[in-house]
């Protein structure tokens, strides 16, 4: 039960943390002047149950509390900084060695030697702060500024330095152009960041793709061969419980491959791939290759020494070790079949997902697969009622088929969004998913057919001519979108309605895609800033536009009260000149668009989901709440109004 509560308190704390950043620590600063020095010291007050690292922590620990200076004018710093408090050293099991935190209270005294006058120095604090469940915020900053005008100190924390606004090139000189990039404190949201429901969407979308896997004619006729080899080896009881250890062997080795895939990547790695090139690319030719195989264009095969080997290694075991190589000949054995369907699923976890997406959707996926076995294994006589397998698996795959063509073409629209190709618009898009999904309805129909379909002329069964219909349905249910209709169905896959290059008239808001620039125009008529912070591998976004953005009374209310802008965080198109700032105590080059408003919406509105809303008056000052996802365009004009 402790176990379960900490996953819920991690997971609360991480998204809200998604969606505006918490913070359990309140730091303020008091500085003391002598005739030679001046003395700095932050102090932290610490909610309770959370504390502070050292600012001194053991290679391979956690990270330190650190003070960074960015500007130092008329004092030096002497000598190291020190911690005033009650410290606590402890040894950690996660990491392995002696750790020394703080609690309750933590006071940081910096020395700054005079060396002429006026004197001004400003810099941040970066630290990362942990409860008693070991669920950690990372990443947090803390910004201060001193002046000290003849002869006095004057304390003003209450306006935070700009992080690395003495590199950003962004007008230094206009003091109202600084502020529009000066960190701001948001009125809390109670609505939930689109990534904290994405890892449940994986999950269930990993348990559908394994419910196909196990209808293909690799994994379905296994079905009744291993449950009737376990209860037939051994009593009924004992090959009950091997043929349900033989489906928990089967989550386990695709969870593992899961973890690995993130092991592999990394964190960063995996969102990075979201609006990548090359790999989005590589997604699109893997899955064309895919739907080729689906199609009997030629057979994805392990090589047979794999499976050899690991069969012969389950002979060779003995217990819950020759059930789990057993699970793993499965795995192997079925690759033709199962492989493009796992391949499919992890390109999507990890672009849309996070961290956890590939093992959430392996898990999803293995319980779907295992549960036939473990069925089969509690109640015996299933296996025996389980339809044959037959010509329908084929007819099948040949659909699996081209449902991978059609999420290869997400994958190339993606990259060709965001560095500007222009090689597929929103009607080429949709143009091609009319021609899959209308061949898909007529292959179900049988009116066409495939050499890997033999010569059987069989008519199409029931089921058959009632997919049929839906997919040629579904065909032409795009049509109008061709001509700028919304086609909310697909909204979240296809290119946004900016991309509609032969629509009658405007689809969306008018708008601008630069925030200075904006920014500007909103301060000249006098009018709020809408900013929207986007993406073009946000599949949410995309619906936000089609379903909220475009509808009429939205886009009126916008255009007569509203500066628009969409800033695209992942727009790989250079930047003009390389911007280098301070992130989080270290120096970044920011060398995209997409860099460039990412900095923006962490820095100034400490958030990083997409999409996200704010409304700021034409000073800059935000206004009201932020907006995540909704599809209720009500509320949405509630918020806008309000």
């Amino acid at each position: 039960m402790k176990r379960v509560a900490i996953l819920l308190l991690t997971a609360t704390l991480w998204l809200v943390a998604q969606c505006q950043i918490y913070n359990p620590v309140h730091w303020s600063c008091q500085t003391d002047s002598t005739d030679s020095e001046y003395i700095v010291r932050m102090t932290a007050t610490i909610d309770q149950g959370w504390h502070l690292y050292d600012i001194n922590t053991p290679e391979n620990g956690p990270s330190a509390t650190k003070i960074v200076y960015d500007k130092l004018s008329g004092v030096s710093i002497d000598g190291m900084p020190r911690v005033l408090g009650k410290a606590i050293t402890i040894y950690d099991d996660n990491f392995a060695m002696d750790l020394t935190y703080y609690e309750h209270s933590m006071t940081i005294e910096q020395r700054l030697k005079k060396t002429g006058e006026p004197a001004a120095f400003c810099g941040h604090i970066t630290y990362n702060v942990c409860n008693d469940e070991n669920s950690c915020l990372s990443n947090n900053r803390y910004d201060f500024s001193h002046n000290v005008i003849s002869g006095s100190v004057t304390d003003s924390d209450e306006t935070p330095v700009v992080e690395g606004l003495q590199l950003l090139d962004l007008g230094a000189s206009d003091t109202a152009e600084e502020d529009l990039w000066s960190p701001v404190t948001l009125p809390a949201t109670d609505d939930i960041p689109v990534r904290g429901l994405s890892i449940w969407w994986i999950l269930l979308m990993g348990f559908a793709g394994g419910l196909l896997a196990l209808l293909t004619p690799c994994v379905w006729p296994m079905i009744p061969m291993t449950i009737s080899f376990f209860l037939h080896k051994n009593r009924e009881s004992n090959g009950r419980r091997d043929a349900l250890l033989y489906g928990l062997s089967i989550v386990i080795i695709y969870v593992v491959l899961g973890l690995l895939i993130t092991l592999l990547f990394g964190a960063s790695a995996l969102n990075n791939l979201a609006t990548n090139a090359f790999f989005n690319l590589l997604f699109f030719a893997l899955l064309i290759v895919f739907a080729l195989s689906f199609f009997g264009a030629f057979e994805l095969v392990l090589p047979s020494s794999w499976v050899n080997s690991i069969d012969s290694r389950a002979n060779n075991a003995a217990g819950f070790v020759s059930i789990l190589f057993m699970a793993f000949t499965l795995v192997l054995v079925s690759f033709s079949c199962t492989g493009p369907i796992i391949g499919t699923l992890l390109v999507e976890a990890a672009t849309d997902g996070g961290l956890l997406a590939p093992a959430m959707g392996m898990l999803g996926f293995s319980l779907a697969l295992s549960l036939p076995f473990s069925l089969c294994a509690l109640f015996p006589n299933i296996a025996g009622s389980l339809p044959k397998s037959g010509q329908w698996m084929q007819q099948l795959k040949v659909c699996l088929g081209f449902l991978e063509l059609a999420f290869a073409l997400k994958f190339f629209s993606v990259a060709d969004l965001a560095y500007g190709w222009g090689l597929l618009s929103r009607p080429m898009f949709l143009s091609l998913w009319f021609a899959i999904f209308l061949l898909m309805g007529l292959y179900l129909l049988r009116v066409i057919r495939l050499k890997s379909d033999g010569d059987g002329g069989e008519r199409p069964g029931t089921t058959g001519l009632m997919l049929g219909l839906l997919s040629i349905a579904f065909a032409i249910y795009l049509i109008p979108g061709l001509w700028g209709a919304p086609v909310n169905a697909v909204s979240a896959f296809a290119p946004p309605m900016t991309e509609q290059d032969f629509a009658p008239g405007k689809t969306t808001a008018q708008h601008y895609n630069d925030y200075d620039i904006a920014a500007q125009q909103a301060a000249q008529q006098g009018k709020k800033l809408l900013i929207d912070f986007s993406g073009y591998g946000c599949v949410n976004c995309r619906e936000m536009e089609s379903k909220v953005l475009n509808n009429a009374q939205v886009k009126k209310i916008i255009n007569d009260n509203f500066v628009f802008v969409t800033l695209m965080v992942d727009d790989r198109q250079a930047l003009a000149e390389p911007m280098t700032v301070m992130d989080n105590g270290k120096e970044l080059t920011l060398e995209t668009q997409g860099d460039k408003w990412s900095y923006l919406q962490r820095h100034r509105f400490g958030a990083n989901a997409q999409p996200f809303y704010v409304i700021q008056d034409p000073k800059g000052n935000p206004t009201s709440k932020p907006m995540a996802f909704t599809t209720d365009v009500q509320k949405f004009i509630e918020w806008l109004t309000e």
